[in-house]
């Protein structure tokens, strides 16, 4: 007869969506080596692989996502009844999965998460940033509770609401050659070095993309920083030109001599979208923080 704790479809859960038994283990807060006895132990109770393990991780056998489907429907459940007796004992209420672009988590999230923490005391939010396209899969798959997405992306079956609305533009010094210009094509923008965030950015594989496009020769990065608000330091000081959202390179410009320059792609313009699985499906909680985003 097969026994699988919570603590094992636990732990089986982070290790498939993590891709890697160290990182699902340190997920589950369990050391590797507790870990790999329970993914084993697993498998010798069911009597057939769940893992097909390579140089690059792990990933689901056949059983292993017939497990994945059932111990997600099972920990759902458990995360429900949970939040349910929190009211009655006043302790935590839950965690929220929560992957966002880069536009929304620097601009947008920050105020959104703040007013909304402060009234949820019992609730928090593991966030992780990431592609558009990567984010409809981890939602679809229920890696995460909910995303949000640029709305050019095709959600297929996802629920979708709308969050805001942004653009890119380019900020560049003053005495730029581009500066003096009403609109300018990121094809151009490109044949001069840049300043942006670092190469594992949601944002920077997403222009990177958006370069190789073109037929151009690949964007030249002469400066990686963390922050948009760190790019237009270093913007307004003629390091390279920056690609950023609207309302950074506004809120910049009162302080730092920058010029703006929409640029004239389609896109530029950024419908930022809420992505869910089924929002009733999801704990009141989680609920809560969807109508909060969307207000």
């Amino acid at each position: 007869m097969m026994r699988f704790d919570l603590v094992d479809l636990s732990l089986f859960r982070h290790v498939v969506e993590a891709g890697s038994i160290t990182h699902g283990a340190g997920r589950a807060n369990l050391a590797l080596a507790a870990a790999s006895v329970r993914i084993r132990a697993m498998e010798e109770t069911l009597g057939a692989a769940l893992l097909t393990r390579g140089r690059q991780g792990v990933v689901p056998t056949p059983a292993g996502r017939s497990l994945l489907a059932h111990a997600r429907g099972l920990l759902e459940r458990i995360d429900r009844m949970q939040e349910d007796l929190a009211a009655f004992s006043g302790g935590t209420v839950g965690q929220i999965r929560l992957v966002s672009n880069t536009n929304a988590l620097t601009e947008f999230l920050p105020e959104v998460l703040s007013a909304f923490l402060a009234r949820q005391t019992g609730v928090s939010v593991d966030i992780e940033e990431r592609t558009s396209d990567e984010i409809v899969g981890l939602v679809a798959e229920g890696s995460a509770d909910l995303g949000i997405v640029a709305g050019t992306v095709d959600t297929g079956a996802l629920e979708t609401y709308p969050f805001r609305q942004d653009r890119f533009v380019m900020v560049a010094a003053t005495g730029h050659p581009l500066a003096g210009r009403t609109c300018v094509a990121f094809a151009e923008v490109i044949e001069h070095p840049l300043v942006g965030l670092d190469r594992t950015s949601a944002l920077t594989r997403f222009l990177a993309d958006k370069a190789a496009r073109t037929g151009r020769p690949p964007m030249r990065l002469r400066v990686q920083l963390r922050s948009f608000d760190a790019i237009c330091r270093l913007v307004a000081c003629d390091v390279g030109l920056g690609i950023v959202p609207a309302t950074t390179a506004a809120r910049a410009a009162r302080t730092m001599p920058l010029a703006i320059v929409p640029l004239e792609d389609a896109w530029a313009l950024r419908d930022l979208t809420i992505c869910v699985r089924d929002l009733d499906a999801l704990p009141r909680f989680t609920r809560d923080f969807v109508t909060q985003l969307r207000g």
